[in-house]
């Protein structure tokens, strides 16, 4: 259960930033501006620029330097006691090309801020930062807030920083967009991606189709074969999403290549669906088989120290008058690498909205302070 503190900081919050509200999305504007795609250096070292500029004045910043792509930045602001830090994740990178602003500039309609990467999640960094102004930089625990510049395509270089910070972190808070009606993210499944390749031999299918090996039939197989690991009632979905074979019609396919993409609830599915793709055998003689591939992000289960932020969560939020839920999802975050080293993990606590990745992206502007303040509770009573 929450402090007194973190609700009565709360509330004040909210009537505070609800007086800055248009502040707040002018600061949105100015993120969702400066495009920041994931493959982007020149994006990504603009943004990085900027918020190392917004968010210097509560402490250090740190850039950690990634060759040929977007740097990675620490902000370390100091608590009003001496103890383990909280660990803010948040991501500046974002799935839109650059030159997307043409088509769709930021904006406000009928109470919506759209964008590309408004709600995805430029958003959930404004309400960060507005957190972090309200409580005029002195959040209880220090605050780690790490901003990344590669989660769009799988944090291949954060992961080793954000593992290592939270390993040292009393919890993580994950300023992703939230579920409809700002519900919270309190599981989220892994997500894992494989590619089987089938090599068979070819042959002329009219003159001598019996000397070939058709790798388009062992993948009609295997296909059925990888369906077949689909367990629902235990949360885990497992789809081939391309089939690629053969070169002609009138050649026996020498060759195919399957993608699938897995994604689980629980550790023990993860390794039940890796240990049966990595075993698949070949249906037809001579045919071969070859897996790469795997599970990039664990799944974020719901473990108690999670059930437990929520519960604080939601007290802070009641006090405001806010009826706060949690959910789950089939997404991932990089709030699955913390949850999987058993430490606590609250995501979604960015702003209301929908559309990530579509052309319809919006936030709901009202959330801002809300979200913020709901942040700033947190931080506070922590």
């Amino acid at each position: 259960m929450s402090s007194p503190v973190g609700s009565s900081v709360a509330s004040a919050a909210r009537a505070a930033l609800e007086q800055q509200l248009d502040e707040m999305v002018a600061t949105l504007g100015e993120l969702v501006s400066i495009e920041s795609p994931t493959d982007s250096p020149d994006g990504l070292r603009r943004m990085a620029d900027h918020l190392a500029e917004l968010f210097a004045s509560f402490g250090p910043v740190e850039r950690f330097c990634q060759e040929g792509a977007g740097d990675h930045l620490l902000l370390r602001v100091p608590g009003q006691v001496e103890d383990a830090p909280v660990l803010a994740l948040c991501h500046y990178d974002t799935v839109w090309p650059l030159g997307s602003l043409a088509e769709n500039p930021f904006r406000v309609e009928d109470g919506l801020a759209r964008g590309p990467g408004v709600f995805d999640m430029k958003g959930g960094i404004v309400c960060l930062l507005y957190a972090l102004r309200a409580l005029a930089g002195r959040p209880r625990r220090p605050l780690w807030a790490l901003f990344t510049s590669d989660e769009e395509t799988g944090s291949r270089t954060s992961r080793p920083l954000i593992e290592e910070l939270a390993r040292q972190s009393a919890c993580v808070l994950v300023f992703e967009s939230p579920l409809p009606g700002g519900t919270l993210k309190t599981a989220r499944k892994g997500v894992g991606r494989y590619t089987v390749t089938i090599e068979g031999r070819a042959a002329h299918a009219g003159v001598e189709p019996e000397k070939g090996i058709s790798a388009a039939q062992e993948a009609a197989h295997q296909v059925l074969a990888i369906h077949a690991l689909n367990a629902p009632e235990r949360g885990t979905t497992v789809n081939v999403g391309v089939v690629r074979a053969g070169t002609r019609a009138n050649v026996v396919a020498a060759r195919a290549e399957l993608e699938v993409d897995v994604r689980v609830a629980r550790a023990d599915e993860a390794e039940r669906v890796d240990r049966a793709l990595r075993g698949l055998t070949p249906v037809l003689a001579g045919a071969r088989i070859r897996v790469e591939g795997g599970l990039n992000r664990p799944p974020m289960e719901r473990i108690p120290a999670t059930a437990a932020l929520f519960e604080r969560a939601r007290a802070i939020a009641a006090a405001m008058g806010v009826d706060l839920r949690e959910g789950a999802t089939g997404g991932a975050s990089d709030g699955n690498f913390t949850a999987a080293l058993g430490i606590g993990t609250l995501d979604g606590l960015g702003p209301e909205g929908e559309g990530a990745h579509a052309a319809h992206e919006h936030v709901i502007v009202e959330s801002l302070p809300r979200r913020a303040a709901l942040a700033a509770g947190l931080l506070a009573d922590l």
